[in-house]
Formats: C-alpha cells, sequence, structure tokens
C-alpha cells in the first residue's frame, strides 16, 4: 500500500499534478456515507485540475424504484447552472462587438425602454445588459402560470417585460429573469433561435454532445430521477421535475435562466474552459477580457454583490459556496446541483444530485468540495454570513 501512495506521488509530482490522492480517493466513501443517510439518492462529482479530469465518480441510485445505478454519465437537470452558460454565449456577442454590458438594452429590445416603476414613473437609469445577466435591472419575479414552459420564449419574454419594475435599475439585487430577457437579446441580434446559437457557439465547440434543452429518447433514459424526501415515512420518493415532460415529443419552453439538461463531464468541460481563461483544448470560445468582466462581481445601489454576470462570487465578505476559497465563482442549481471554479489553482468541481425537498442536501456538495480544498493543501474557512445572499435557484 505503501509503496503504491508512494508512486502515485511521484507520478503526479513529474506531471505537476498538485492534488493530495488521498483526499481524492476519500470522496467516494464521503458520498456513498451521504447515500446511506438519505441526503441524496444517488450523486455524480467530478474534479478537474488545469483542464485534465482527475476524479469522476458516480454513487447510489439513479432511479431506485427500477434499480437503476447512477452512472457517471447521468443526465441532470442543472437548472439555474444554465445561467453561467447563457452569459458565456452573450458574451461571445460582445466579444464581437455586436452587443455591450452597459449600453441601454432598449438598443436591441425596444419594449426595455418603454418600461416604468409600480407608480408609473420613468426609470432613472436605463436598464443594461449588465443589469439583466446579474439580477440587478428590477425585472420582476413573475407569478407562474399554467402557460409557463408551453410557449415560445419570445413570448414569455414579452410577458416580463409588460410587468413594471420592482426597482430602479441597478439599485439593488433581485433574484428573477433578467438572464432569461438576455437571452431573447441574443436572439434578436444574432438571428438565430436561441437553443441553435448556443450549440454551434458554445456547446458544440466544446464537445457538449449530452448538454441540451429538450432530451430525446437516448438521453432521457440517462436523466436521474429527481427525489424528495416523505415527511411521515422518512423515505426518498420520487419528487416532480416540471422540466421533465411526458415524453420527448413534449417539450418545454428554451430556458436561458434555468432549463439546461446535463452530465458532469459536459459541464467539466465547460468550467474548464473558464478556469482557462475562455480557452480549452486549444478551442477559444471567449476572450480573456470577457471572461473577467463576466466573473467580477457588480455593485447595486453602491453596495458590492455576490454576483457578476451570469456567476455567484465568493468575496472576503459574502461566500455563496462555503468550501470554496475567495475568489472563486460558479452556479449552483434548485435541485442542489453545483458547479464551482477555483481560477488561482485551475481547479473544476461538479457536484450533480437531484434533490428537492431533502432535508441536508446541501451537505454532500459541501463535504465534497472541502475534500478537493484539503486536496489542493487549502484551509476551509468558516462560513460566512452575506447581508444580500445570491440564492441558487
Amino acid at each position: 500500500m505503501f509503496r503504491r501512495l508512494f508512486l502515485v506521488s511521484l507520478l503526479c509530482a513529474v506531471s505537476g499534478y498538485a492534488l493530495d490522492s488521498s483526499r481524492l480517493e476519500a470522496i467516494r466513501p464521503a458520498m456513498e456515507q451521504a447515500v446511506a443517510v438519505k441526503q441524496a439518492a444517488g450523486i455524480v462529482t467530478l474534479v478537474m485540475e488545469k483542464g485534465r479530469v482527475v476524479h469522476h465518480e458516480a454513487v447510489g441510485m439513479a432511479d431506485i424504484g427500477a434499480g437503476r445505478k447512477m452512472e457517471k454519465d447521468a443526465l441532470f437537470w442543472i437548472a439555474s447552472m444554465t445561467k453561467s452558460v447563457n452569459a458565456t454565449a452573450v458574451m461571445t456577442l460582445v466579444d464581437e462587438g455586436r452587443l455591450g454590458l452597459d449600453e441601454p438594452a432598449s438598443k436591441w429590445l425596444p419594449e426595455l425602454g418603454k418600461m416604468k416603476l409600480a407608480d408609473g414613473s420613468a426609470p432613472e437609469k436605463p436598464v443594461t445588459l449588465r443589469m439583466l445577466l446579474s439580477h440587478t435591472a428590477g425585472i420582476a419575479f413573475p407569478p407562474r402560470k399554467p402557460t409557463d414552459g408551453a410557449i415560445s420564449l419570445k413570448s414569455y419574454v414579452e410577458t416580463l417585460v409588460r410587468a413594471p419594475l420592482a426597482f430602479q435599475p441597478g439599485s439593488s439585487y433581485e433574484y428573477g429573469f433578467g438572464p432569461t430577457v438576455a437571452g431573447r437579446i441574443l436572439e434578436v441580434v444574432s438571428g438565430m433561435k436561441y437553443a441553435d446559437y448556443l450549440r454551434e457557439k458554445v456547446l458544440k465547440p466544446l464537445g457538449m454532445n449530452d448538454t441540451m434543452f429538450n432530451p430525446d429518447d437516448a438521453h432521457r433514459a440517462r436523466i436521474a430521477r429527481t427525489y424528495k424526501m416523505d415527511e411521515e415515512t422518512r423515505e426518498l420518493v420520487p419528487g416532480y421535475n416540471p422540466f421533465v415532460t411526458s415524453d420527448a415529443s413534449v417539450t418545454h419552453m428554451v430556458e436561458p435562466s434555468g432549463g439546461l439538461f446535463s452530465t458532469a463531464a459536459d459541464m467539466g468541460r465547460f468550467y474548464a474552459m473558464i478556469a482557462g481563461g475562455g480557452e480549452l483544448d486549444g478551442v477559444r470560445i471567449l476572450s480573456a477580457k470577457a471572461v473577467k468582466d463576466m466573473t467580477t462581481p457588480v455593485l447595486a445601489g453602491g453596495k458590492p454583490q455576490a454576483y457578476a454576470v451570469g456567476w455567484q462570487c465568493n468575496a472576503e465578505t459574502q461566500r455563496p459556496c462555503a468550501a470554496m476559497p475567495v475568489g472563486s465563482f460558479g452556479h449552483g442549481g434548485a435541485f442542489a446541483t453545483n458547479g464551482w471554479i477555483d481560477p488561482e489553482r485551475g481547479l473544476v468541481t461538479v457536484f450533480l444530485v437531484q434533490n428537492v425537498l431533502v432535508p441536508d442536501s446541501g451537505k454532500p456538495k459541501d463535504a465534497f468540495q472541502k475534500l478537493v480544498m484539503e486536496a489542493a493543501g487549502v484551509k476551509v474557512l468558516p462560513p460566512t454570513r452575506p447581508k444580500t445572499a445570491a440564492k441558487a435557484k
């Protein structure tokens, strides 16, 4: 055993591999323990260092009732992790000079220039693309309707901008559907359907062949089932997921704020590209400047936020992802999924589950990321209590 660990350490030193393999090997039993205490039915974890996969494991069940084990290529609804992919797609147009983050967004979507506050007054500042992507535009969180998911992106955005602004643009932060409006602007400017543009400009170049809004039959067979905890029996039982339709022919609206399905491997490649300054395996998606601009926290009302342009960020006073260091960034999803980047060390973590109303479902993610950072020799600081929390939906 000692000889094996010595050889592994020697190989790591020669290859420039900086992580402690023993801490990475502790991830699987930690996730198995989380499954055993019913914090999840099944979990897929992935770690990349400087563009290379150094850990990829699957534990537990993808479908308890069917007896289907969780596999590393399982498909998950990644929910609001989509926001970072959406922002990246928008930033490709910024790189091309076809969009500007700080110009009035009404330049491309005139309806935004007609929006008023609840008292009927005109906003003091125009809504910008940066505001839309950072939840500081004042786009109100809409009430849920039976038509949600059934209409087009164009029609849905029309309903969003008909509502009054919740606050003066740029004066506050409210997690909502500004990124969806930005996605519609992408369609208008590119002249392409949103899903087509995303596939051609981001997903296809990165080889993300398992990332999509509406999985076909082959991909549906790999979807990890959503689970909740029964309040009486304390057992994990199937939970409702509005994005998993009855069959492949019934499609959900393309939702830039949270509609993608993906795998750990695909999301790992996406995050590795961002960690690499916009490039992976010789394929450049974004300029390094665009990546920095997109991942720099914004101000709202003169106060720093824990959010950037489609990304949550860990700062000295606000750490949405408690187990990761200051200066790191990423995004969570409504069903407890998470992807995070430590740019200083070139590290990527991807944590995928499908939990809704499962107590302590965030603990396995924290344990996973803590082990990764310990493997990197980084002391994990106690969680901060942010004044303005960036929700992970």
